[in-house]
Order: C-alpha cells, then sequence, then structure tokens
C-alpha cells in the first residue's frame, strides 16, 4: 500500500513539474507609456509590477497591470491619471491575451529573434485587437521579451478634455519589458 501511494505522489510531482516546464512567468515586468508633447513637462507613466505568463508550448501569451501601478514624476499627474482619465477604481486593470505567431522554443537562444504577436488589448473596459512586434532571446533561463507600439486614448474611450488636450499626445507610445521565468 505504502509503495503503490509513494508511486502515485512521485507520479502527480513528476507531471505537474514536466506541465510547469511550459510555463514561463513573472510579476515584475516593465511597461512605460509617454504621452509627451513639445514644450510641456514629460506626460510617462511606469508600471514595474505588471505580471505576465508565456505558455512555451503554444506561445500563447498573458499581461495584467494594475492601472494605479503606473508611477508619475508628478503625484498631481498621477492623481489625474488614475481619477480623470483611467478611472481606475472603475477599470482597475490592462489586459493583453494573445499568441506568438511561429513561436518555438527550440528556436529561442541568446541572440534576438522576432515574433508577430497578436491578440487583443483592455483597457478602461474597452478590448481592442492589437498585432505588434516583440523581439524574444533566452538568457540563461528567462525568456525576454520586448515590445513597443502606439495607442491612441479614444481607442479605448478615454477622454482627453479640452483644456489639457494640447499637452498631451494623441499617440502614445508605449514600451513593454518582460523577464519570464518557469
Amino acid at each position: 500500500m505504502n509503495n503503490r501511494f509513494f508511486t502515485t505522489l512521485l507520479i502527480l510531482c513528476l507531471a505537474t513539474s514536466i506541465t510547469a516546464q511550459g510555463k514561463y512567468k513573472t510579476k515584475t515586468a516593465n511597461i512605460t507609456f509617454e504621452a509627451s508633447v513639445p514644450s510641456f513637462q514629460e506626460v510617462k507613466g511606469t508600471n514595474e509590477n505588471v505580471s505576465a505568463i508565456l505558455n512555451t508550448e503554444t506561445g500563447e501569451f498573458a499581461s495584467l497591470a494594475l492601472v494605479t501601478g503606473f508611477r508619475f514624476k508628478m503625484a498631481l499627474m498621477e492623481e489625474h491619471f488614475n481619477e480623470n482619465y483611467m478611472e481606475s477604481s472603475v477599470f482597475p486593470t490592462a489586459i493583453f491575451k494573445g499568441k506568438l505567431g511561429g513561436f518555438s522554443m527550440s528556436d529561442v537562444s541568446e541572440e534576438i529573434s522576432e515574433y508577430t504577436l497578436k491578440g487583443s488589448m483592455t483597457i478602461h473596459g474597452v478590448t481592442q485587437p492589437l498585432e505588434v512586434q516583440v523581439q524574444v532571446k533566452k538568457v540563461i533561463n528567462v525568456i525576454e521579451l520586448v515590445t513597443g507600439f502606439i495607442l491612441k486614448p479614444e481607442q479605448f474611450n478615454i477622454k482627453i478634455p479640452k483644456i489639457v488636450s494640447n499637452n498631451i499626445a494623441e499617440e502614445v507610445f508605449v514600451l513593454a519589458m518582460y523577464s519570464l521565468s518557469n
């Protein structure tokens, strides 16, 4: 009886380990966005506590950022971002779900490879399709993903008051950097 119990336990542990091998994740990814315009103060926020997971067997990728996690140089700007624009008490998260086209873990090395990440981005309660280029490389046991892309607040029903609209760019540049481990 004890042998069967330990054999079953060993099989369960190995199965869990094998399943986990295909998943790389992080809770400390970095997303920075910039919506600055010339001749005005910097409009830039950074969130260093973004969660993400990559299934290396399928190429599926998901990322979640708490909107209140974005930090700005000026506390007042952060307050306006959360209360007036992003309404983070109503829409607390920004979520991306998608898939790296043609992804194969066997192709990932210390050399940068480019993949197309195609999926959907949900911000401010609005989901939009998103297709971006992603650079992927492996450093020791960490998979690094880096991408940059443009979003427009109007795509996500984010209203910029006319009084400040000249101080915020119509196109927001987003830089996302992930270091995922299993």
